[in-house]
């Protein structure tokens, strides 16, 4: 399944590549300070790929949280936030937000809360690399 996305004014979009298709589509609402106040509800599938276009990199923000060890993509021109960023050994992953979702994926959404706080840095980089998005490209900026 193909489901796109992106921020509210576009400028920020992506084509996540979900094989295969999907039953359900696990929605992930973090109980974090950030998350809460930008609606930040989350997704990823280990095996599946993204492809994050940026149309005016001068309009992208990034905000790193807490831990530091992820980056939130902020579009500084409507404040949508459409995808997390992690390097992890050298490899990026990444989990895309499905309120950013275009189309026909939202009915397969299944939502639930979910809170990080009481894992070491060590617990949550580990988890990342077991279930957030491996295969991520991103054009538009370097």
């Amino acid at each position: 399944m193909l489901i796109e996305g992106s921020c509210h004014c576009g400028n920020i979009g992506f084509h996540l590549r979900w094989e295969p298709d999907p039953v359900e589509i696990p929605a992930r609402a973090c109980t974090c300070s950030f998350c809460t106040k930008h609606g930040g509800v989350w997704t990823a599938h280990p095996a599946a790929s993204l492809r994050i276009t940026v149309d005016d990199p001068t309009l992208l923000s990034r905000y790193a949280f807490g831990t530091h060890t992820a980056d939130f993509l902020v579009c500084a021109r409507c404040g949508a936030v459409p995808a997390v960023l992690s390097r992890i050994e050298g490899r990026l992953y990444a989990v895309v937000n499905v309120n950013t979702f275009e189309g026909a994926a939202r009915p397969l959404l299944r939502p639930g809360p979910v809170s990080f706080d009481d894992e070491s840095e060590a617990e949550r980089l580990a988890r990342r690399q077991r279930g957030w998005i491996g295969d991520v490209t991103i054009a538009g900026i370097d």
